[in-house]
């Protein structure tokens, strides 16, 4: 039996109402598409919520108004949050300690390196946003999901990030239940400029040549496009890898659901031939720690 296709949606990120109607923002909301994405077959559902600059304890019980409205329903529901910005766009964590606490977290995050973001102004990259990751921030956020017995998403945005990984990797400090999710930009990218390698085999190949023999987890995600119409998903669904998507990164002239985006790749899958992963089968793909039980 080949392994099975661990589907992960981003379900909002950053996209607006005006991008894309079907986003969710509210909580209610968050909590339905959530639903629906795993009952189309999603194993892992990661979203933002729009509390602006808080201290961690507040952003950490903004994710978990969804989270348990989520889990009343689906309690193998795999859920995990975006990083706590502070006010000056500077990454914090401070709220993955009391969401590790209350017993719903399974996977932390990392973003390991640092990124120009910016928009396009006639043709040309422009801003002065650094998306700023240092190897001394990386080793924090990862020091966090091992302290707390956390799986980690490992989001990467350029090349230098995987291989910063894979030296964490090598000294043997990489949490278990590590992910890698290969981010291929359009021109679009993000915000409107380019970052990374583009959505294309050659590229796709780059990034698997750097993580063979690792036996990481991989994931291949088209931002600012669409990850099964560009071939991408069934790129990665027949070199044994997994699919990132969802409306935080999706671009194109059309409007569909997150669920939608979901069904379509498992289409793909039993196109290809691969089975679908539920979230109990994508823990174990991957390697999570066992649940833990909330602390007070």
């Amino acid at each position: 039996m080949p392994e099975p296709v661990i589907i992960e949606a981003a379900i909002n990120g950053t996209t607006t109402k005006a991008r894309n109607p079907h986003v969710p923002r509210s909580t209610e909301e968050i909590a339905a598409d959530a639903l629906a994405c795993f009952a189309a077959g999603a194993a892992i559902v990661h979203h933002h919520i729009d509390l602006g600059s808080v201290p961690g304890d507040v952003a950490a019980e903004g994710y978990l108004e969804a989270w348990r409205l989520v889990v009343a329903e689906r309690p193998d529901a795999l859920l995990y949050p975006t990083v706590n910005f502070g006010p000056a766009g500077e990454p914090r964590y401070d709220h993955v300690a009391p969401l590790a606490a209350s017993g719903l977290l399974r996977i932390g995050l990392s973003d390991p390196g640092s990124v120009n973001l910016g928009r396009r102004v006639d043709g040309v990259p422009t801003g002065a946003y650094v998306y700023r990751n240092s190897f001394d921030d990386i080793a924090h956020q990862l020091a966090l999901c091992r302290d707390h017995e956390l799986g980690v998403s490992l989001a990467i945005y350029e090349p230098g990030f995987l291989r910063a990984v894979l030296a964490f990797q090598q000294a043997g400090l990489l949490p278990a239940g590590a992910m890698v999710k290969l981010y291929l930009a359009t021109d679009d990218g993000l915000t409107g400029a380019p970052f990374g390698l583009p959505p294309t085999e050659t590229a796709l190949a780059a990034y698997l040549e750097l993580v063979d023999g690792s036996d990481l987890p991989w994931a291949v995600s088209v931002v600012g496009g669409d990850v099964v119409r560009s071939g991408m998903a069934a790129l990665a669904i027949e070199r044994g890898g997994h699919v990132h998507l969802g409306l935080e990164f999706h671009g194109g002239d059309r409007t569909p659901t997150n669920a939608e985006l979901v069904g379509e790749a498992v289409d793909e899958c039993r196109r290809l031939g691969r089975p679908v992963a539920s979230p109990d089968e994508a823990a174990a793909v991957i390697g999570l720690p066992p649940r833990r039980a909330a602390r007070g």
